[in-house]
């Protein structure tokens, strides 16, 4: 069986977004309407800048009192995220996550085309697995070379 590809893995193949200038709160609407842990933050030159996770919004608005009406999501959003190809594998995503502690990954082309969100949840168990194995001899490769 082939290894998928995250484009190929996508539950949702369409960008949420929204400007920097949004609130905190206009964010976490769209992000519940479309029932995503997700929104990328996008500049007039329709260029990713950020991204706004559900972990951002517990982290940064909700564990330190920040109004999310007046708060405008550049102010907390996750700066210049960590982006893959449409060709990436999933269990190589799925280990970078795992590395990076990230929970969503874009997926951008290299003509810097948006293409949407890869989430854990994208990925099957054997992906996930083989990317556990990784991460589990990359931490005994690093201890041994202490």
């Amino acid at each position: 069986m082939s290894e998928r590809t995250v484009y190929q893995s996508l539950s949702h193949r369409y960008v949420i977004s929204l400007g920097p200038q949004d609130s905190v709160y206009r964010a976490a609407c769209v992000m519940t309407r479309a029932n995503c842990g997700s929104v990328l933050i996008i500049d007039a030159n329709n260029e990713l800048i950020g991204i706004l996770t559900e972990r951002d919004l517990m982290t940064r608005v909700m564990a330190k009192d920040i109004d999310p009406q007046v708060t405008p999501v550049a102010e907390v959003m996750t700066r210049s995220p960590y982006c893959v190809l449409p060709e990436t594998k999933v269990a190589d995503a799925v280990l970078i996550m795992i590395e990076r502690g990230f929970r969503h990954l874009p997926v951008v082309t290299a003509q810097q085309k948006i293409l949407g969100v890869f989430s854990v949840r994208d990925a099957l168990p054997r992906e996930i697995d083989t990317a556990v194995s990784v991460a589990e001899f990359h931490e005994q490769v690093n201890d041994a070379l202490g």
